[in-house]
């Protein structure tokens, strides 16, 4: 009894003082608890890793990988990653960088003359810190009618779509707007210049080396993927409350890369040893670009550069269908965390980060209160003054359209009210947000802006427009930058659109020739004579896509 005591405590001692043993011990229970509430056997979940120094100090599947077959997630189980592809896609680039293959600083249309002459040149600098100006292929795609998750959207596509485009929603290098295309042109480059797709290029220089057995590209739709974990989206009739919400395209570089929560610890351990591009490519992989302004951009080669609770941060996050996952790394303590998941509502950041925070609580940096900052003052401003910048404020060629709404003697934006500063300053409710919203001088209109941006929006009243001017609206019109053809017609009192794919919807009046649909903002353009001849069609990555009246 005696020696098997003795057995048994020198083998506690060694676990004890094993570097994975010691990180994993004092975690388990409060690392679990995090994913408790989709540890079951009827909900889609997540799979974790958690890597010390690029070693797997504690990894775990929760939830379920597919509720059909009642297949458990598993650290090995196979996710569709979205944009965390991006990180990989540049390094991919990084390693023809290193071969002396192509330059950072060349011309896109060097390699892909299909990307049209905008009379700027766009390198592929701007593409991979998405500074290019480049529309995104998404929402062009979305607008010309592809149905997600029912139409399969190839790497031919995006090139014909980006082909068609006739402006760019900035000049190169002057702002930032995340933009998919430019990781799709990227991973374009690494085909036509290695002369292999991007999964084989990756494949032999990149993931073979890293031991990365279950990670790829997944060009091919319908390729099969052993111990895929499949997606879900909630749908109220479906079994469990779930449905299948599966990404149907075989577009590479700005997504569809298929890894592992486990494989992720090979690709951590890199930043290490450096084993794939060596110590130069993977600092310049964190080299910042300065805007045309001065100002410096936090996204870095596929990578987001930032601080969490006074640590430095370098992580990407990636949505598709119902995919989400979230590769986080805090480099100066040595510790990474990813979460995969398989549902539109996981939050893997917010997982990642409580789970970082556990490994990380004597290190966190906790506000002082007289650190805190002073809550701002109120001055007084006449209700007739506040009411009076009440409307919309929009400048093209931006998407956004702001509203302010005057009621109960209070200006509002959404749902917070507007707190005087003084010199036309506000506070956003509880925030520190500040928005500048001046009154209309006798030679101008008012404007808005956010402390700290460049943009200055202009006051528009709010427009009632009565079934006469509706109806001038009414037409077909044709985009060449789309390949495709809206109708309007008036109904029932309201303009609607019409599209022989997308499912038909209303728009909103906001100000004078402009509306709100489910498409973005719909501003008309009339000729000299008065007459509506066009549109242009905006939202989020998008801007002002032209359409003429048939």
């Amino acid at each position: 009894m005696k020696n098997a005591f003795s057995l048994i405590l020198l083998l506690f001692l060694i676990a004890s003082f094993s570097p994975s043993a010691f990180s994993q011990m004092p975690v388990l229970p409060q690392v679990d608890s995090i994913f408790l509430h989709m540890n079951t056997t009827t909900s889609p979940g997540c799979a974790l890793s958690v890597m010390k120094e690029g070693e797997i100090v504690y990894e775990k599947g929760y939830g379920m990988g597919n509720l059909e077959y009642g297949i458990t997630i598993s650290p090995k189980s196979v996710f569709h990653v979205a944009s965390v592809s991006k990180h990989f896609t540049a390094m991919a680039v990084e390693l023809l960088v290193n071969e002396g293959k192509v330059s950072w600083d060349d011309d896109i249309r060097k390699y892909v003359p299909e990307v049209p002459d905008f009379g700027k040149t766009i390198t592929l600098r701007h593409l991979v810190h998405h500074v290019s100006g480049l529309r995104d292929q998404w929402n062009l795609l979305g607008m010309a009618g592809w149905r997600w998750e029912a139409d399969r959207v190839t790497q031919k596509d995006v090139l014909d779509i980006t082909s068609r485009q006739k402006a760019l929603n900035f000049e190169p290098g002057s702002r930032y707007l995340y933009c998919n295309t430019g990781f799709t042109l990227l991973a374009v480059v690494v085909e036509r210049i290695s002369g292999k797709t991007l999964r084989e290029f990756c494949e032999e220089h990149m993931f073979k080396p890293l031991g990365m057995e279950q990670t790829h590209f997944h060009d091919d739709y319908h390729r099969i993927v052993p111990e895929r974990a499949y997606a879900y989206s909630p749908d109220s009739k479906g079994a469990f409350g779930w449905r299948n919400s599966i990404p149907d395209f075989d577009v590479v570089g700005a997504t569809s890369l298929f890894t592992t929560a486990h494989d992720l610890a090979a690709w951590d351990r890199n930043f290490y040893t450096g084993q794939v591009g060596g110590k130069k490519t993977l600092d310049r992989m964190l080299d910042p670009f300065v805007l045309d302004s001065g100002d410096t951009i936090s996204y870095r080669h596929g990578l987001v550069e930032s601080v969490y609770k006074g640590m430095r941060t370098v992580s990407h996050g990636g949505a598709d269908a119902g995919y989400r996952s979230q590769f986080l790394r805090f480099p100066d303590e040595q510790l990474t965390v990813s979460v995969l998941c398989n549902y539109p509502s996981a939050n893997p950041g917010g997982l990642a980060y409580k789970v970082a925070e556990v490994y990380l609580k004597d290190k966190i940096e906790v506000s002082k209160p007289d650190e805190a900052k002073e809550q701002s003052t109120s001055v007084e401003v006449s209700n007739k003054d506040l009411e009076a910048l009440a409307g919309y404020y929009y400048v093209a060629p931006l998407p956004e359209v702001f509203q302010l709404n005057w009621r109960d003697n209070q200006l509002w934006y959404r749902n917070a009210a507007l707190k005087p500063l003084g010199n036309h300053r506000f506070q956003l409710g509880n925030s520190t947000n500040v928005m500048l919203v001046k009154p209309s001088g006798k030679k101008e209109s008012g404007t808005l802006s956010w402390e700290g941006s460049s943009d200055v929006y202009e006051h528009y009243d709010v427009w009632e427009p009565e079934e006469k001017e509706l109806a001038s609206f009414a037409g077909n019109f044709y985009s060449e930058e789309l390949g495709t053809e809206y109708r309007f017609a008036l109904e029932d009192g309201k303009l609607m659109v019409h599209h022989r794919k997308m499912e038909s919807f209303s728009l909103n009046p906001v100000f004078q020739d402009a509306f709100f649909g489910r498409a973005g903002l719909v501003v008309f353009s009339r000729n000299a004579k008065g007459e509506v001849d066009g549109l242009h069609v905006s939202n989020g990555r998008v801007w002002q896509v032209r359409f003429d009246k048939k």
